[in-house]
């Protein structure tokens, strides 16, 4: 956040288990970050089974899909590292149809490749599409 220190948080889930928000860049219409609320630095030596299990709850199928649910795939991503950064979280990023292959996974990913411009009003509307989408 240091490129963006006034961009605020748009939040799609916000509960016991974590916190799920957009990412401030959208490299991916819905790229949205997973946190537990509890510090875990390792991705799976951090947790219990049903401890990883409640952090990933909003994680699986629903969370960070754009409006409609129209992805092709949902990357699901832990990146960190013990010399910075070191607070598990997961990265959500939503591939739409009809991409092609050589622009899909990690290229998909790529910040050089540009990040999509989208207003704080049109980043407020996905938040609160994406938080529709995680109601039981």
């Amino acid at each position: 956040m240091a490129g963006r220190p006034l961009h605020p948080q748009h939040v799609v889930y916000d509960g016991p288990d974590g916190i799920a928000f957009l990412s401030i860049f959208q490299p991916l219409l819905g790229y949205t970050i997973v946190a537990p609320r509890e510090h875990r630095e390792q991705v799976t030596g951090d947790f219990t089974v049903d401890s990883l299990r409640a952090a990933t709850s909003r994680v699986p199928g629903r969370g960070g899909r754009p409006p409609g649910g129209a992805a092709e795939r949902l990357y699901v991503l832990s990146l960190g590292s013990q010399s910075g950064n070191r607070h598990v979280h997961w990265h959500l990023a939503p591939l739409p149809s009809g991409v092609p292959y050589e622009e899909q996974q990690v290229e998909a990913l790529r910040l050089e490749r540009g990040e999509l411009d989208l207003s704080e009003q049109e980043l407020a509307e996905l938040a609160a599409s994406i938080r529709t989408q995680l109601e039981p």
